[in-house]
């Protein structure tokens, strides 16, 4: 690795602190820490880190509220900490802009893992780039260009935008999306998108728990807000009931 990438622990326990820093530190990352929340938000907005470990019960604001201020002008990677193994905590977690998140003790190895099924997921943009006319399916995979009902983006770029207007997507939000697109009309399984999001084959048969399910059925509550979609009348984000999802048919 030519450049070490950039990593934040954002945590008031220093035990912990100092056993994620060593985690990331042994995956290749120069770590920085933060021991309450307000000091990790001007860390992660100073440093401009690709992985931050968020703690949730801070000090002084509690993880959620880091999480929703990092996001207005960061999409590092962001694994929450919790010590709550309440699932309505998790959820909240992931709507305020979290990735993924890892219940308190958890194992190391879990940890780093985790993080670098991450750290794969920005694969290199293709060179060619096409795009489908109106009504058409999208382009195929592996074009890195997709022109939907309005939605155009483009992977070498990571730019999402609707009817022209630039949208601000999480890291897994974006690749949720292009995974949908990639498969046009094609239901993908909620496991299916799990695998995704750890850059697995779709057919490994690696174990997907409910927990993972359910984050991504969040992940993709919060991008059809961003992309004003409805799930009653969808216009690109398509729900098949007790299956998964698939692209809303093209407009007419």
């Amino acid at each position: 690795m030519n450049e070490a990438r950039v990593g934040l622990v954002i945590e008031d326990d220093q035990d912990i602190r100092e056993l994620v820093r060593a985690v990331l530190t042994q995956a290749g990352f120069d770590v920085s820490v933060a021991a309450s929340g307000t000091e990790g938000v001007l860390a992660a907005r100073s440093l401009n880190p690709d992985v931050i470990t968020l703690d949730l019960g801070l000090p002084d604001i509690d993880g959620f509220e880091v999480s929703r201020q990092i996001r207005e002008f960061s999409d590092a990677y962001i694994v929450m900490l919790t010590a709550r193994a309440e699932e309505l905590d998790t959820l909240i977690g992931l709507e305020s802009g979290a990735d993924d998140y890892l219940t308190k003790p958890f194992r190391p190895r879990e940890l780093r893992a985790r993080i670098a099924a991450m750290m794969r997921r920005p694969r290199s943009g293709p060179d060619v780039v096409e795009e489908a006319s109106a009504g058409e399916q999208p382009a195929a995979a592996g074009t890195g260009h997709y022109n939907h009902n309005g939605l155009d983006l483009t992977y070498a770029s990571r730019s999402v935008s609707v009817d022209g207007q630039e949208l601000n997507l999480t890291r897994t939000e974006f690749e949720l999306l292009y995974a949908l697109l990639e498969a046009g009309r094609t239901v993908r399984t909620k496991s299916d998108l799990v695998r995704r999001l750890r850059d697995e084959d779709y057919d490994v048969g690696s174990y997907i728990s409910e927990a993972d399910e359910r984050s991504v059925e969040v992940h993709m509550g919060n991008l059809r807000k961003k992309l004003g979609d409805s799930p009653q009348q969808p216009r690109w984000l398509q729900t098949v009931r007790g299956v998964g999802y698939r692209l809303a048919p093209a407009e007419r």
